[in-house]
């Protein structure tokens, strides 16, 4: 029987994301004040205009552009485009702030067996795409198992246990 490795790399979770920007300063209000990130030590060793951003378990390092008069620009809000998600508690509230802060946004809803979950998407300063969402009404179900959680209820190892000893079971 053929093994299957089901963390080969031996990853624990997502540690940030970079971005590069046109105006760090924009970015890091952008981050801290429409999302709630907050501003970080960086190592002092580095030797390029950035900054640290940390909140809901994530960094954000945001990465001054060598060229940022050329840097191409989205205007489009295209919720195919790559973008990182967050859940919220509320919709409307997300919503109604996003409008108090005349921010442009699209909204969608996607359904699955009856559940609804409705995003938002938005940009930030330089075009990099946002998404807040009530994805925790979706359940997780893995293809391989029948455990269903909420997504931001998943326990990866407790998942890949149970799917380590279906095999071994087999």
């Amino acid at each position: 029987m053929k093994e299957i490795v089901e963390n080969p790399l031996h990853l624990k979770s997502l540690n940030h994301i970079s971005l590069i920007c046109r105006s760090v300063d924009e970015s890091i209000s952008f981050y801290q004040n429409v999302l709630g990130f907050v501003p970080i030590r960086r190592p002092g060793s580095f030797n390029f205009d950035g900054a640290w951003l940390f909140g809901y378990g994530i960094g954000i390092h945001l990465l001054q552009s060598e060229d940022p008069e050329n840097m191409p620009k989205k205007s489009e809000i295209n919720p195919k485009d790559n973008h990182i998600s967050f859940q919220c508690e509320s919709m409307d509230a997300v919503e109604k702030k996003l409008k108090d802060m005349e921010m442009e946004y699209v909204r969608a809803m996607v359904e699955e067996g009856g559940i609804h979950v409705d995003q938002l998407f938005f940009h930030d300063p330089d075009g990099f795409m946002i998404e807040i969402c009530n994805c925790d009404n979706l359940p997780v179900i893995p293809l391989a198992g029948e455990m269903a959680r909420s997504c931001s209820r998943v326990n990866l190892q407790i998942l890949q246990h149970q799917k380590v000893q279906q095999v071994v079971q087999q």
